[in-house]
């Protein structure tokens, strides 16, 4: 003889499964968001390294490098100076990126304390916010596979795209 069931036993099995699922969909939200934002703050801290010289100009050293020599990861060159305050120097080094080319000449900023330069202006602001457009790309496929938010993540991936599509085209 199988013993009958009370109905409070037979209806506590559906509960018990809903608060599971909605603990398991809680975890796997608090994850994704947390690693979404993560992904999102790594951007911004890579492209603040040489954003805050571009953007933040005041009291900085302004002016133009004309490259003349590039060995490795770095070009160098003659700085003049274009802003009150700044002296000219013999040699600058800037980083060789597809953006730096020998035999040119760019507005650049100079890192306090350094002989490093950073470019400036239009390309060179957009030039520093690539790894955050980068960033943009990454966290569009986290929240779309992870926190199923299409929609957010299609801004997410369009703002990405667009900054680096900005940021070629003036480089």
């Amino acid at each position: 003889m199988i013993p009958a069931m009370s109905a409070t036993a037979a209806s506590s099995r559906p509960a018990a499964r809903q608060s599971s699922t909605a603990a398991l969909r809680f975890g796997r939200l608090a994850a994704m968001g947390t690693v979404t934002v993560v992904i999102l703050i790594a951007g911004v801290w890579a492209s603040w390294g040489s954003a805050q010289y571009v953007m933040l100009t005041k009291g900085r050293e302004r002016g133009t490098v004309e490259v003349e020599r590039c060995a490795g990861d770095v070009c160098s060159g003659p700085y003049t100076p274009s802003s009150h305050g700044s002296v000219a120097r013999d040699r600058v080094d800037i980083e060789h990126t597809a953006a730096v080319r020998k035999g040119r000449s760019y507005p650049v900023v100079v890192k306090p304390g350094t002989r490093d330069v950073v470019r400036s202006g239009p390309a060179g602001v957009l030039y520093s916010w690539v790894p955050m457009g980068g960033a943009l790309l990454l966290a569009a496929v986290v929240v779309a596979g992870g926190l199923r938010r299409t929609r957010f993540a299609w801004v997410l991936a369009g703002s990405g795209v667009a900054l680096l599509t900005a940021a070629f085209v003036t480089v």
